[in-house]
């Protein structure tokens, strides 16, 4: 370990002074605010610590006090001197200072917590125990964090931004990765408790114990209950799998085994239940022959069994199954349509705006960068004003939706925003339309 003695502390001008390799994410602005307005009547009380910038000469870091930097920049100026702590640190060494200092003052969220750690593990070599030695978390905290880690992206900052609570987020980790978001958008838009989403979890399960086939990974699995009830204090019942996928391709595998094994037809159809063991039926014996008479007569052979009925076949199960090619198609049927003639272009727009407009369930589904972009094509930046919207940014996620939404003489009517047209184009309300198309 290098030498991360104090070297010396002193002033420094926030101007030679850079943002380190923070963990944290998210700042509460009502508590940035605060600072502010404290650092202007007091000034900077406790000092930055900070190293030597690598590649940087006369430039240094922050390891711990980014909050303060912040605040003091906007309290005092950029050329502003605060008081400081220098040390010689590597990027490893300030990594896990900087975390301590979070766990230790306002704490970082539960994911950002879980990123760093999968930082501190790496460095580690994927030793669990030194990697919670050098955090000086318990091996529990550790395995918690880690298994946060693969949240989607959209699911932590909803975290970082507190639009979820632990709770949520502890039960979202059950769910596959690519079924995370749209659980997120039903939580969000139903603003649905932690009860009432492990209450809906818990219906979309499968029953360990009822399984047919071999359930030896499953022990071991991080969609088994059991690894969430042995992690999170918010869980879905012992003994369920949260994957159905998976659960499904299992199912279906060992239905086919099971068949291949009576010597039926393999081929199973999808989303078919799996029979148990003791259900499988026996093909249906012969009549007992009748008793024996003077005349010999040859004995009677009983007809073969039936085959079983075959599904029906529907156009509706043939769409189902090509979901994502249909709608493709079309799309590009449409598109074509539209680049060829403008006024199939208005007249979709027209049929559009009957049915949709942009609303929460929208607009959750993006960032804040993305947030920008849509409020600048659809004017909202034009009506409140750079300086406005710009304020209104720094808010948590929700609070931006919510000012966007009820913006003070705004309307979101006939707005349709690029990432919803048919040709990638933002289409302003008809009464807009024909305002500019006469200038």
């Amino acid at each position: 370990m290098t030498d991360t003695v104090l070297k010396f502390a002193t002033t420094m001008s926030l101007s030679r002074i850079k943002p380190g390799q923070n963990p944290r994410r998210y700042f509460d602005q009502a508590k940035h605010d605060d600072l502010v307005a404290s650092i202007r009547l007091r000034g900077v009380i406790q000092p930055l610590l900070i190293r030597p910038a690598p590649g940087a000469e006369g430039e240094y870091s922050i390891v711990a006090g980014e909050r303060r930097y912040k605040a003091a920049s906007e309290a005092l100026g950029a050329d502003a001197d605060v008081p400081v702590l220098i040390r010689e640190m590597t990027d490893q060494e300030a990594l896990e200072a900087a975390i301590d200092e979070n766990d230790k003052r306002d704490d970082a969220s539960e994911t950002e917590q879980a990123d760093a750690a999968v930082r501190v593990l790496a460095a580690c070599q994927g030793d669990r125990a030194e990697a919670a030695r050098r955090l000086a978390w318990s091996p529990s905290k550790l395995d918690r964090r880690l298994a946060l880690a693969n949240l989607a992206e959209r699911v932590k900052a909803a975290l970082d931004e507190r639009m979820i609570k632990v709770g949520h987020a502890e039960l979202l980790a059950a769910v596959p990765n690519d079924k995370q978001e749209k659980a997120l958008d039903t939580i969000l838009i139903n603003s649905l408790s932690v009860a009432k989403t492990r209450e809906l979890l818990m219906r979309v399960t499968q029953s360990l114990a009822g399984a047919q086939f071999d359930k030896g990974e499953c022990t071991t699995c991080p969609f088994n209950s059991a690894s969430q009830r042995a992690l999170f204090a918010t869980h879905v019942d012992d003994g369920y799998c949260t994957n159905p996928g998976c659960f499904q391709l299992k199912t279906e595998a060992e239905a086919a085994a099971v068949a291949k094994a009576e010597g039926k037809p393999e081929k199973i159809a999808k989303g078919a239940a799996v029979p148990a063991a003791d259900e499988v039926v026996t093909p249906a014996a012969a009549p007992p022959a009748a008793p024996a008479a003077s005349v010999t007569k040859p004995a009677k052979v009983a007809p073969p069994a039936k085959p079983a009925p075959k599904v029906a076949v529907t156009a509706d199960k043939i769409i189902g199954l090509a979901t994502v090619q249909r709608h493709n198609a079309w799309r590009a049927a449409l598109m074509q349509a539209v680049e060829g003639d403008p006024d199939v272009a208005a007249a979709f727009d027209a049929c559009l705006r009957d049915v949709w407009r942009v609303d929460k369930a929208f607009l959750s589904r993006f960032g804040k960068d993305e947030l920008k972009f849509i409020a600048q094509e659809c004017g909202l930046v034009d009506h409140m004003g750079a300086k406005a919207f710009a304020k209104l940014l720094d808010a948590p996620l929700n609070k931006i939706i919510d000012g966007m939404l009820n913006a003070t003489g705004f309307s979101w009517a006939g707005r349709l925003p690029s990432a919803i047209t048919l040709d990638g184009k933002y289409s302003p309300p008809p009464a807009a339309r024909a305002f500019s198309e006469k200038d």
